[in-house]
């Protein structure tokens, strides 16, 4: 039974809409657990101790020929062996610097690129020594030659790479573990990518690692932990803090560990990889790749740039990750992507998108509005109607349907263009959250960086005034005093969660907000101006 079809109804409709918006960025900020970067630097326990034991350092795993589960001690450098008096090898490109410590790891892998500098204008540093596990960190299953290991040096035949434009540079490593014999054969490209290729002399259980994910850009607001793509197209994301216990994934064609903006990961679509999801001790999801002896991959550390990433590989834009809203936020992303190559800009191409997005609901929002007017101009007669039969909810309720139906009103018209919004909302929402392309990207004078704040507020505050006066000129029937409260504050509210947001995001909201004033100020003076033939027709 309906009880409530008027624009009362309606109202409550849209407050309860917003307030969801409001109670997810709310609970972002101050109620999500923060996630904290994980350093798992180990204090030596001796000035000469270059090794120590820690816990539950290898994932578990049942391999095909025995169900066995894998709980070791494994032997890890403590933090005065991780020091760049012990890297054996240095990697060079326009584009990036790292550097490989004496365990045959990626102790260290800068950007060099200027958008990627941090906000101290130093290069980015997206695998450092602190990482919980580095990239090419090998933990075998066997504990007596896991431990030596770990405290057998490997050898580089160079010293240095220098990769130029179009071009590759490959470094061979060797460790001597009593016998056993571990090649690793690392071929880098000058865009962050590089190949591995390692071989035992004899077989020997082990997992390897494309490192933890990077802990640049961690915040409340974006997804950050482990995604794996299979070959049936399907992915699995693993959020930080998501992982109970080890999971195993065979026929894995990307594994990757990512924060907001960088990602580090293996990927085979040839061959694909038995992957294990594991935990640090923050909680954080870490992967690792099984084999018992030849492992080849394809890897990658660096920003999850689509050009880049597409450059690589098309098909390992997959790790570019938007939670929920992915399927309609990648072709968002595709959609800004292609206006931006056109304007040369992105905070314009954001506006234009908006107004090409603002064009195709257009058609729905009007007719909202057209509504929302009709409504007002009815609410005198749906008044007498509530007065005249408030002791008969059913009589009521069918007039109240008679007087829409004859004035072409509809009290839920409203609803949809907002509905339909609200995933379009959060699918840009994601795109202008994770593309690192607006960073460092201008837009006006006072705007340097769409990927951060506004420094001046101004846009936050130019939304919240637009939303103030779309608010004062949209027709509005609410009673309710505490609803009229909020409604009041609303744009004083968003003001406020705005101004944190990343520039580009604020700029989107400011230009829909904009679209819908102009747009409902037209509709306003249309039918005002129907009211004033009507009064003159009716003075004839």
């Amino acid at each position: 039974m309906i009880r409530q079809s008027d624009s009362k109804q309606q109202q409550r409709v849209i407050i309860a809409v917003a307030l969801s918006f409001l109670f997810f960025i709310v609970y972002s900020e101050f109620f999500m657990k923060p996630q904290f970067e994980q350093n798992a630097t180990v204090n030596a326990t001796t000035a000469d101790n270059i090794s120590q034991n820690v816990q539950n350092a290898a994932p578990k795993l049942n391999a095909a020929t025995q169900n066995q589960a894998l709980n070791t001690q494994v032997a890890a450098p403590s933090s005065s062996t991780q020091g760049t008096q012990n890297i054996i090898a240095k990697i060079k490109s326009e584009h990036f610097e790292a550097s490989i410590d004496y365990l045959g790891r990626i102790s260290s892998f800068k950007l060099l690129d200027a958008k990627y500098k941090d906000e101290n204008s130093k290069f980015v540093e997206v695998i450092s020594s602190k990482a919980y596990t580095l990239p090419l960190e090998l933990r075998f299953i066997d504990t007596k030659v896991n431990d030596l290991a770990f405290k057998t040096p490997y050898i580089a035949d160079k010293k240095e790479l220098v990769i130029d434009a179009n071009s590759s540079a490959t470094l061979s490593l060797t460790q001597n573990l009593d016998g056993l014999v571990v090649t690793k054969t690392l071929t880098f490209y000058e865009l962050g990518n590089y190949d591995v290729d390692v071989k035992l002399s004899a077989n020997s259980a082990y997992f390897i690692s494309p490192g933890s994910r990077p802990a640049v850009a961690v915040d409340n607001f974006t997804v950050h932990g482990a995604l794996l793509l299979d070959n049936q197209d399907t992915i699995h994301t693993y959020e930080d803090g998501d992982v109970d216990s080890d999971e195993n994934l065979a026929n894995i064609n990307v594994a990757s560990a990512f924060d907001r903006y960088y990602s580090a990961f293996f990927y085979n679509f040839a061959t694909p990889l038995n992957i294990t999801v594991s935990k640090d001790n923050e909680g954080n999801s870490v992967l690792f790749a099984y084999s018992q002896n030849e492992f080849k991959s394809g890897a990658y550390i660096g920003a999850k740039e689509h050009s880049i990433l597409r450059a690589i590989d098309e098909r390992l834009d997959v790790v570019v990750e938007y939670g929920w809203f992915t399927f309609i936020a990648k072709p968002m992303f595709d959609f800004l992507n292609f206006l931006h190559t056109y304007i040369g800009n992105w905070g314009w191409a954001i506006v234009v998108m908006t107004l090409i997005v603002r064009l195709v609901l257009f058609p729905l929002t009007y007719k909202s509005m057209i509504s929302m007017n009709k409504l007002k101009d009815l609410a005198p007669k749906m008044k007498d109607i509530r007065d005249k039969y408030k002791g008969d909810p059913q009589k009521m309720n069918m007039h109240m349907m008679e007087l829409y139906k004859k004035h072409g009103a509809n009290p839920m018209a409203g609803c949809l263009p907002i509905l339909l919004q609200i995933p379009i909302f959060f699918a840009i929402y994601r795109v202008l959250l994770n593309a690192i392309e607006l960073k460092s990207a201008p837009w006006a004078l006072w705007i340097n960086d769409l990927s951060v704040m506004d420094p001046y507020f101004i846009l936050p505050i130019l939304m919240g005034l637009t939303m103030f006066l779309q608010q004062h000129i949209t027709p509005m029937a609410i009673q309710d005093p505490l609803q009229a409260k909020i409604m009041k504050y609303l744009p004083l509210v968003f003001i406020l969660f705005f101004i944190t947001f990343p520039a580009g995001l604020t700029l989107y909201w400011f230009i829909n907000n904009l679209c819908s004033l102009i747009q409902q100020w037209v509709i306003n003076k249309l039918f005002e101006k129907e009211h004033k033939h009507k009064e003159s027709e009716n003075t004839k």
